[in-house]
Parts: structure tokens; C-alpha cells; sequence
């Protein structure tokens, strides 16, 4: 009787197959294995795409919300700050892909061989809850675009059925390779870029006020909280994960530094055009309401869901009316965000857990995942726009409590000469991120703190909420301890001090 054949090791998740990557024509034709190849348009043209991607979650219908909320109570007074998070929100991403590049894998797989499994079960909790937080966010979203363009005639937990089906319209497209995918994002961008534009020139802004508020920082008291949501629905944890897998999506050889270096020349200037890009179209609706709103007495009450209305009645009809130009732009928001977040969660469950299941299988597990709470809460929350905006907050605090659990893996794991091999950042990039990932962690901390002080009520319940914060706390600090004690600086600070102690 023969011997039994031991059983094969399941293979590992990976973001993509081989034979679903772009081939970047050119590979074979510069022999130098070290030295960076010559620009090449038709190169960058080949590697462009996953920064659109990825900065759709800068567009997505809370950052809407936040532009058209800044825009109405802060006037133009706030545009310097979303530059300024825009900028920090590309160091970010591009650290994200460089992550991916330079190792072949993403920050999900990283972090399930760096952490200990009851620290990277936590994280992948965290992440999960912070991207069905995203999500529902953006179906909302969604439903609200097509009550508006049905004239009320589906309401909005109808609105969420019919958004959940993205996730065919993503199957189907995936089917046909990344470049059809991306270039179905770059679509909706388009229309996000031309309703937006379109509103801007109704609306006529003063181009004098537009240019001083974004070169002029300007901060007052009244503004803060308004200054606070600029740069905190900036940073989305789920999409520092993105990143990370979809420049995985280019045949990239990791043994030859030359090539290694050029994909990350290419994506640097793809993700940065790409932001570009999101913050016109971010002016673009600040601007709106700050021109017709700013000042007036119903500034406060604007919010995602009556925002069309408002916009109708200031504005009026035209050609092609205003509320009609503001749905359509919002369901591209809402439609891209809420792909791009059931293509996140596919890359975040196979990297953590090591699933190697179907894609359509992992993509109709992320979509239930969110569109039966989102369902569950278009129902409860549809009577009044005010339990819509109170949801909204609790949304923005829950997306907040996750950035940590994004931000300091990531700047540990580029920061480690073992993973990242030449490509590691150096001590002075490595402390520029850190500050920005600690002004950014301050900053929703924040928001924490304001909205816990209106909210939490009851001994009981400000009990529970004193027990998670210091689990929450403690698992930070644990989180920042562990990247420290392994990082490349502390090492050279310890041989320095070794060095003088000697002499």
C-alpha cells in the first residue's frame, strides 16, 4: 500500500492573481536592474488607477456633508485646513503604497504575521467595524441621491436595497480585468467633477475669496468643531488598507530595486494628481454653500439630507435644475465610495483571516455585512432629517475610535528595514509621519471627547463608556509601544549610546 500523501498547505490570500495584473509594457526593454528607467507617459498612463481608487473615499458622502457643513457655518475661512489635510492625507496613502510595492503584500497580510493572533483578531474587529461604518455612511448616502432624483417616490430603505446591489455591478466589471474596474471609477469621478463644476458656476463664487481662504489660515472658536470635521473624515482606516493591495494590481518585480523604484515614481504622481483632482471637487461644494449659505440663518440646519432642498430654494431651476445636478453628483459619490468599500473589505477579510474564498463569496459577505444594519437603520432613522444627522455623528465617532488601529501599524511596518528591505523611510520622514498621524489621532480625539461630554448620560452607561476607553487606550499605547521598541532610530539611538559609553 503506497504511503499517504501529506496534505498540501492552503495556499495564501493575495490582492491579485498574476494573470489578473497589468503587464507594464517596457519591463524587458532597460537591462540595469538598479538604476530607475527613463520617465514614460505611456508608463504612467499603464500605472495609472489605483490612486483614483483610492481617492474616492475623499469624495465619499461624509466628506460631502463635512464640506457643505464647513462651507455654510465657516464661509471660505476653512479651505487652507483642507488643503492642508488633503496634503497629509496623501503622506498617508503614499506610505500605503509604498508598503505594497516594496514588500508584494498589503498592510492586512502584513499585520497578520506581525501581530500576535489576539492583537490582530482586535485590529481586524476594528477595521471591519470602522468600514461598515463607512459604508452605511455612504449607502445612506446613496438612497438619499435617488429620493432625490425619483421626486421622494423611493424611499430610503428602499434606496439601500437598490445600492446593495453595486456589489453585482462590481462582480461583473471585476470579471473583465482592473482597467475596466478603473476606468468605470474614473466615470463617476467625471460626473462627481462635472455636477460639482456645474453648481460652482451657478452659484458664482468670489474667485478673490476662494484663493485668500485657501492661502490664509484663518481659525476662530465658532469654527472649530466645523475645522475639526475637515481633517478628521480625511483619514479613512479602511482606505489606508486599499491603497495597499491595489497598486498590487501592476506586475512589479520586488528583487530588482530599479523597477521597485519606479512603480513607486509612477504611483506618487498618480495618487497625487488624483487628490488633486478630489480637492477641486471638495472646493467646489464648499464653496457653494459657503456662498449661499455662510451667514443666513438656516446655516446650521444644512445637512446631507435636506441639502438639495435648500440648494433649490436658493438657487432656483435653470437650465437643469440645481437639486437634480446635486443628486446625481451624490449618487456618483455614494456609488463609488460604497464599491470601493466592498472592494476594501474583500482585501481586508482575506489578509487578516488567510480566506481563500471565491471573490463573489467574499464580496456578498462584506456587502451584508453593512447593507443589513444600513437596511435596519433607513428604517428606524427615515422619520426625521434630525435622527439622521444624530446617526451621522454617532458614524463619524465610530470611523474616528478606528484610525490608530490604520495609522500606527502602518508606520511600523514601513519603518522596519526586515520588511521593507532598502525601501524603508528614513528617520526624517519617519518622525514628519509620526507627527501627522499623532496631530491627526489628537484631532479625532477631540471629537471624541466633545461628543462623549453632550452624549454619554446615566452613571451606567458613562461606566461602560470609561471601561471600553481605557481597553481602547491601553491598546493603543500597546500598539505605539510595540512600533517603537522596534524602530530603526531607537536602534541607532542605543548604539550611539553604547559607542560613548565605551569611549
Amino acid at each position: 500500500m503506497p504511503p499517504q500523501q501529506p496534505l498540501l498547505e492552503p495556499e495564501e490570500d493575495t490582492a491579485y492573481d498574476s494573470s489578473e495584473k497589468v503587464v507594464v509594457v517596457g519591463v524587458d526593454d532597460y537591462a540595469d536592474d538598479v538604476e530607475v528607467p527613463p520617465f514614460s507617459w505611456k508608463k504612467l498612463w499603464l500605472f495609472t488607477g489605483p490612486g483614483f481608487l483610492m481617492s474616492i473615499a475623499f469624495l465619499d458622502p461624509g466628506n460631502l456633508e463635512g464640506d457643505l457643513q464647513s462651507g455654510a457655518i465657516a464661509g471660505y475661512s476653512l479651505l487652507w485646513l483642507l488643503m492642508w489635510a488633503t496634503l497629509m492625507g496623501l503622506l498617508i496613502q503614499l506610505l500605503s503604497a509604498r508598503l505594497g510595492v516594496a514588500t508584494g503584500r498589503h498592510l492586512a497580510e502584513l499585520c497578520r504575521e506581525e501581530y500576535p493572533p489576539w492583537a490582530r483578531i482586535v485590529l481586524w474587529l476594528m477595521t471591519e467595524l470602522a468600514l461598515i461604518g463607512a459604508d452605511i455612511q455612504e449607502v445612506i448616502g446613496s438612497a438619499i441621491a435617488i429620493r432625490i432624483l425619483s421626486n421622494g417616490l423611493v424611499p430610503l430603505w428602499a434606496g439601500v436595497v437598490i445600492t446593495a446591489l453595486d456589489c453585482f455591478i462590481f462582480l461583473f466589471l471585476e470579471n473583465y480585468g482592473v482597467r475596466k474596474l478603473e476606468a468605470f471609477f474614473a466615470a463617476l469621478i467625471a460626473i462627481m467633477a462635472l455636477s460639482f463644476a456645474w453648481m460652482f458656476g451657478e452659484a458664482k463664487p468670489n474667485g478673490v475669496d476662494v484663493l485668500l481662504g485657501i492661502l490664509v489660515p484663518k481659525l476662530s472658536s465658532r469654527t472649530i468643531k466645523q475645522a475639526v470635521g475637515v481633517v478628521g473624515c480625511i483619514i479613512m482606516p479602511h482606505n489606508v488598507f486599499l491603497h495597499s493591495a491595489l497598486v498590487q494590481s501592476r506586475q512589479v518585480d520586488q528583487t530588482k530595486k530599479g523597477r521597485v523604484q519606479e512603480a513607486l515614481n509612477y504611483y506618487s504622481i498618480e495618487s497625487t494628481l488624483a487628490l488633486v483632482v478630489s480637492f477641486v471637487i471638495n472646493i467646489f461644494v464648499t464653496t457653494v454653500f459657503a456662498k449661499g449659505f455662510y451667514g443666513t440663518e438656516i446655516a446650521n440646519s444644512i445637512g446631507l439630507v435636506n441639502a438639495g432642498t435648500y440648494l433649490q430654494d436658493k438657487y432656483g431651476g435653470g437650465l437643469f435644475p440645481i437639486l437634480y445636478i446635486w443628486g446625481i453628483g451624490l449618487l456618483a459619490a455614494g456609488q463609488s465610495s460604497t464599491i470601493t468599500g466592498t472592494y476594501a473589505g474583500q482585501f481586508i477579510m482575506g489578509g487578516f483571516l488567510n480566506l481563500r474564498l471565491k471573490k463573489w463569496v467574499r464580496a456578498l459577505i462584506t456587502r451584508s455585512c453593512a447593507i443589513i444594519p444600513t437596511i435596519i437603520v433607513a428604517l428606524i432613522f427615515d422619520t426625521s432629517e434630525e435622527s439622521l444627522d444624530i446617526l451621522n455623528e454617532w458614524l463619524n465617532v465610530l470611523q474616528s475610535v478606528q484610525i490608530p488601529f490604520a495609522l500606527i501599524p502602518l508606520l511600523s511596518l514601513v519603518s522596519k528595514e526586515q520588511i521593507m528591505g532598502t525601501f524603508r523611510i528614513g528617520p526624517v520622514l519617519e518622525i514628519i509621519s509620526w507627527l501627522v498621524a499623532a496631530l491627526v489621532i489628537v484631532i479625532n480625539g477631540y471629537l471624541l471627547v466633545d461628543f462623549f461630554s453632550s452624549e454619554v448620560n446615566g452613571v451606567v452607561f458613562a461606566v461602560v463608556m470609561c471601561a471600553l476607553t481605557a481597553a481602547y487606550v491601553a491598546f493603543v499605547i500597546y500598539l505605539i509601544a510595540r512600533a517603537v521598541t522596534s524602530s530603526p532610530w531607537r536602534s541607532l539611538t542605543r548604539s550611539k549610546a553604547a559607542a560613548s559609553t565605551e569611549n
